[in-house]
């Protein structure tokens, strides 16, 4: 008999204690197996919510108060501690969350990249200085925090998201209340582990772990000064009508239905390669996930060939097995809504274009597996445009194509949705490439590359409804986690 690690403790960090939660127990399974328990324990109530809500505004003004190069010495050791303990942070997130053991590992270390970069945010200009017409004077902008800081992160990038979260809000003098997906909370843990292990002091971060109805009491609570959550489009727009209410700032990263455009030009065998790691990789459990396909009809039955092809030798299996390529969804209720998303596609008059093979519900594990899919939708415009698998965010390991007479209709395909967060445009003609940045709407745009992946120094967010509020990461997270006051800055007379 195989032995299975026990499950870890979870546990609620707040002002600087680990401490039990009193409300139900949640446990924590994985996905791959789902009888294996990878974390248990108590969930917090809201009376441990308002005890983490306290001693972040308790904490702040000292935190705030600490040179910047002091806060990012923190960080910078959380950083060295992820890096020292990534392998066994990977596995158990794919324990937990499902992603391959490669991803998993890589996300771990992209914590630790992202917690490096702010570390190093007293390197960088603080402020500005501008002229003042008149003599004597200089004008001055400064940044200083927010204050308490409430963070809400979904399951799908368990260490990543938090830490691109965290980190420029504390390096810019923010205090954090911090409620996880309760489906991932060990990772959780762990980074709260790392931050305290680096020697954050007490009530900077608080963490807890708890029901969906958690978050909502935190974006109500009084004491808080902003919020910041990635999830689900109506969560998000929940939150942040919520905040607006009570003249809060919220951060929201919601949902994307992202598009991957191959003109007749383009390097079939690449676009066929980043397409499918857009579409599949993370079992397609990502905002940035490539989920619709316009393809130029002079070469789509040929780039379709190619997608399947590879296709054939991607392997779905338990995540931390040697070869696998896609592990399971998060849990049946996430299986079950993609089941239910392509039986609709399919009655809307969608074709099955491929399904690979996945573990099926005779395997002894009964793991939340599903193959990798690919529909095309009818070729009727209209019917195309309504069917279910081209409007609607399926969160799982389904690709639906349409076929385009060129690149301007590519385009105008590529934009037909409410969400902007990501595209990707495969073509070697520049003329092609300067009218998708003029045309296409979105927040991220890749050009010869999957629509998936951000880099922790350069913007990241949607146009139209995939985001509201300031982009994330890079500079540009300053604008969420700080607000200005203007200096005028003039001394008395010269004697």
């Amino acid at each position: 008999m195989t032995h299975l690690p026990s499950a870890a403790e979870l546990r609620h960090y707040i002002n600087g204690t680990w401490e039990e939660g009193s409300g139900p127990v949640l446990a924590s399974v994985n996905p791959a197996r789902p009888g294996e328990t990878v974390a248990q324990g108590r969930q917090a109530s809201t009376e441990h919510l308002d005890r983490a809500v306290a001693a972040a505004s308790g904490a702040w003004a000292a935190w705030a108060g600490t040179p910047l190069h002091e806060r990012g010495a923190v960080l910078i050791r959380a950083a060295g501690v992820l890096e020292r303990d990534h392998e066994n942070l990977g596995l158990e997130l794919a324990r937990e969350e499902g992603k391959t053991l490669a991803e998993a590992k890589g996300e771990v270390l992209r914590a630790a990249q992202i917690l490096r970069y702010y570390g190093n945010e007293g390197d960088r200009p603080a402020g500005e200085v501008f002229s003042s017409p008149r003599r004597g004077e200089r004008i001055l902008v400064v940044r200083k925090p927010l204050g308490v800081v409430g963070v809400v992160t979904p399951f799908n990038f368990p260490i990543a998201i938090p830490a691109w979260k965290i980190a420029p809000a504390l390096a810019y003098g923010n205090a954090v209340v911090w409620k996880p997906a309760s489906t991932v909370p060990l990772l959780a843990v762990r980074l709260a582990e790392a931050l305290a292990e680096a020697g954050l002091p007490k009530g900077v971060l608080n963490l807890v772990i708890g029901p969906g109805s958690l978050g909502s009491a935190l974006v109500e609570h009084p004491r808080l000064d902003g919020l910041t959550f990635t999830g689900s489009t109506g969560i998000g727009r929940r939150l942040a009508a919520a905040g607006a209410a009570r003249g809060v700032p919220v951060q929201a990263e919601m949902g994307g239905k992202n598009a991957a455009i191959v003109l007749r030009d383009a390097d079939l065998d690449l676009a066929a390669e980043q397409v499918l790691l857009g579409a599949f990789r993370s079992t397609g459990q990502k905002c940035t996930a490539t989920s619709r396909l316009v393809v130029d009809e002079q070469v789509a039955d040929d780039f379709l060939n190619r997608l399947r092809t590879r296709l054939d030798a991607w392997m779905t299996g338990d995540p931390t097995d040697d070869g696998v390529h896609m592990g399971p969804l998060i849990n049946a209720a996430a299986a079950n809504s993609v089941n239910s998303g392509v039986e609709t596609a399919l009655s809307e008059g969608a074709v099955l274009a491929y399904q690979g093979k996945a573990p099926g519900s005779r395997d002894p594990d009964g793991g939340f597996f599903l193959p990798a899919t690919v529909l095309e939708l009818p070729a009727d415009p209209a019917a195309g445009a309504a069917n279910t698998a081209w409007r609607e965010e399926f969160f799982g390991p389904v690709l639906s194509v349409r076929r385009a007479a060129g690149a301007g209709q590519a385009f105008e395909l590529a934009n037909q949705s409410e969400f902007g967060l990501s595209a990707a445009v495969f073509t070697q003609d520049v003329t092609r490439v300067l009218d998708a940045v003029e045309r296409i709407d979105v927040g991220i745009l890749h050009i010869n590359s999957e629509s998936a992946g951000a880099d922790p120094h350069v913007p990241f967010g949607g146009a139209r409804k995939s985001g509201y509020g300031p982009k994330e990461q890079g500079g540009s997270a300053k604008e969420f986690f700080t607000h200005t006051t203007t200096v005028y800055l003039r001394g008395g007379n010269a004697g």
